[in-house]
């Protein structure tokens, strides 16, 4: 197939994604959104309620990390540290994981991260939300069930409500470098997300 015949027929493609991307946002328009209890967290200055991490805003992202031990949950994060001011000018966003307080500082640190953070520690949060599993082998033995998300939440006077949330994998959208590489036909198959390539 030529160029301009296999740009063609991925533009077709990319149209029928569009669409499918219009219903999903018109059936999220209309979910019912979950209530949630205001779970206490461990935040870099203490505990911290799920109603505290809003701030002045109306809409939470919680991002959920599955911490130090996964490098491709640190490629998404370091994609999200170079939005950061785009999503928090809209909604307050925070990050997640299961590592403690002082293990996320020296991280976060490290990758220069600029987003507020939390620590599940003491807490049924990811596991209420749908973030931490059992009985799946390879989160079970290397990263402790924890799994990838997004979580947006609503303050509606004092409640807590759960718009919506979606799981993180390879290719999705919420990973900018996967569909980059997607433009490029054979490329490695071995390529897996590491914290360096120094």
């Amino acid at each position: 197939m030529s160029y301009a015949e296999t740009m063609a027929a991925l533009d077709a493609k990319r149209e029928e994604i569009a669409a499918l991307q219009a219903q999903m946002r018109t059936l999220q328009a209309a979910v019912e959104p979950e209530v949630v209890q205001d779970y206490a967290l461990a935040g870099w200055n203490g505990p911290v309620r799920l109603s505290e991490l809003f701030g002045a805003k109306r809409d939470l992202i919680m991002i959920h990390n599955m911490g130090t031990g996964c490098p491709a949950c640190t490629m998404w994060a370091d994609g999200f540290n170079g939005v950061y001011d785009h999503l928090a000018a809209r909604a307050a966003f925070v990050l997640a994981s299961p590592n403690p307080v002082d293990v996320q500082k020296k991280f976060a640190a490290g990758r220069g991260w600029r987003f507020p953070m939390v620590s599940y520690e003491g807490s049924r949060f990811a596991e209420d939300m749908g973030y931490r599993e059992f009985g799946v082998a390879e989160f079970d033995d290397k990263l402790g069930g924890w799994s990838p998300g997004v979580s947006t939440f609503r303050r509606d006077g004092e409640r807590i409500l759960r718009l919506s949330n979606a799981g993180f994998d390879d290719g999705d959208g919420f990973c900018v470098v996967f569909n980059l590489f997607d433009l490029i036909p054979d490329a490695d198959p071995t390529w897996r997300p590491q914290y360096s390539y120094a």
